[in-house]
């Protein structure tokens, strides 16, 4: 909360968030016959993205923002936060990072960030303690807990989306069932460490070696409908645009079908996807009730009846 206290600091993974909302609001605007305000709107994003890849690529990952001063934050330069997850997952998901970049970036989450002996997925490492960067109030809390070098669970899920989005739905899968609180609990010994319940996702899980694996503030968390969404949307691809379904996992490679009932007001929709060729996505051939369809495309009815749906997975990451 004092990266920018003086009004001059920026902030990276806002960056490609405003991009993104950027984008999508001009085609509103576009909707609404508002092509000035359109036009404005793409123009900013445009040069927002250019700045963001001039000024915040630290060459395996991206910053994540920059004091009043011009110091970096989440920079291998630091000592303390050198490397962020929000910056290197929205990179992804804003669809506005360059492709290799992106890629590379969400290489080193896996490789600093996603700690899967502690069964963690950290906001940002090493922690802030004694250096003399000076970012606010997450400095308050001892290293390792909440924000400060745990997993703050609402960023962990992003991760999820990013590697989906990516077409990694080994990675996407793995990151999960990491953040899944039910896999927390399996043994006596899991329980007394995790001390959370295991039907509610906790915000936050300590790496603190005094409390490690030990979740915090459960039910009051975005978290919980972020993971929802990185589930339904991202691995199992259900995607729900006005009255229109579209369905494009990702999923891990073993995964032979999974079946979707959907509800549509008084029609149910029996969705069947099978993966005969072991791959992670991409659709050779979508029916609904005996009849091929020409798109991967729905349009919902509200008929009361039953519509079934099947789909067969192909031509994607193998």
């Amino acid at each position: 909360n004092r990266v920018g206290v003086e009004g001059k600091g920026e902030s990276v993974w806002l960056g490609w968030f405003l991009a993104k909302s950027l984008n999508d609001f001009s085609a509103v605007c576009d909707h609404r016959n508002e092509v000035d305000r359109a036009e404005k709107y793409r123009g900013h994003a445009k040069l927002l993205v250019k700045n963001l890849e001039k000024n915040a690529w630290d060459g395996d990952w991206y910053i994540r923002a920059f004091f009043d001063d011009g110091t970096p934050l989440g920079s291998h330069r630091n000592d303390e936060c050198q490397i962020d997850s929000i910056a290197q997952s929205w990179s992804v998901i804003s669809g506005k990072g360059k492709e290799e970049r992106a890629k590379l970036a969400m290489r080193s989450v896996d490789e600093h960030l996603i700690k899967r002996e502690e069964e963690l997925v950290l906001l940002l490492d090493p922690p802030f303690d004694n250096g003399v960067l000076q970012p606010g109030y997450i400095k308050g809390y001892p290293p390792g807990i909440r924000e400060n070098g745990g997993q703050y669970t609402h960023a962990a899920a992003w991760t999820i989306i990013a590697f989906a989005l990516l077409g990694d739905g080994e990675k996407a899968h793995e990151i999960f069932s990491l953040l899944n609180p039910i896999n927390h609990t399996r043994t006596n010994e899991d329980v007394e460490r995790y001390r959370t319940e295991p039907y509610a996702v906790a915000a936050d899980i300590y790496s603190n070696p005094t409390h490690v694996g030990q979740g915090g503030w459960t039910w009051y968390t975005g978290a919980a409908g972020w993971m929802y969404r990185a589930a339904l949307e991202n691995i199992l691809g259900f995607k729900k645009i006005g009255d229109t379904l579209e369905i494009e996992p990702c999923i891990p490679r073993d995964w032979k079908e999974f079946e979707i009932v959907y509800r549509f007001k008084t029609t149910t929709y029996q969705i069947k996807v099978e993966n005969p060729h072991a791959v992670s996505g991409g659709t050779i051939s979508i029916e609904m009730d005996g009849i091929t369809l020409a798109i991967n495309r729905i349009e919902l009815v509200d008929d009361g009846e039953t519509h079934n749906i099947q789909i067969v997975l192909g031509g994607g990451e193998s």
